[in-house]
């Protein structure tokens, strides 16, 4: 009867749901979302160049030299983030310390070189 609730330590992994990556599709809408987010920000940097180019006279017109150069490198950078592929996973983290892991190999030097 003692056999019956010992646990075995040899068992299989138990996976669970927080361990699986996120669907395909979740990422995917992810990634375009950050895209239009960052594609309406340069669509406003490009419309307020036009607003701070005519309203604004002398010295206010740097603003909008900003406004036109987020406008020029904000796709740039949309594109790369939406291309950039999935997001790292949970593995990508600290593993928990197992003290019952494999022991590591020893380093291997040079060997011996034949004939000296």
């Amino acid at each position: 009867m003692k056999g019956i609730f010992r646990r075995r330590r040899d068992a299989d992994a138990v996976y669970t749901v927080t361990d699986a990556r996120r669907p395909m599709s979740e990422d995917i809408g992810y990634r375009e979302r950050r895209y239009l987010i960052t594609m309406g920000v340069r669509a406003l940097c490009f419309l307020l160049t036009i607003v701070f180019a005519v309203t604004l006279h002398g010295a206010g017109r740097w603003l909008a030299v900003i406004a036109i150069i987020g406008a020029v490198v904000l796709p740039y950078v949309a594109v790369i983030f939406a291309n950039g592929g999935r997001e790292p996973d949970s593995a990508a983290r600290f593993q928990p310390y197992e003290p019952e892991s494999r022991p590591e190999k020893p380093l291997s030097g040079p060997g011996d070189q034949i004939g000296s």
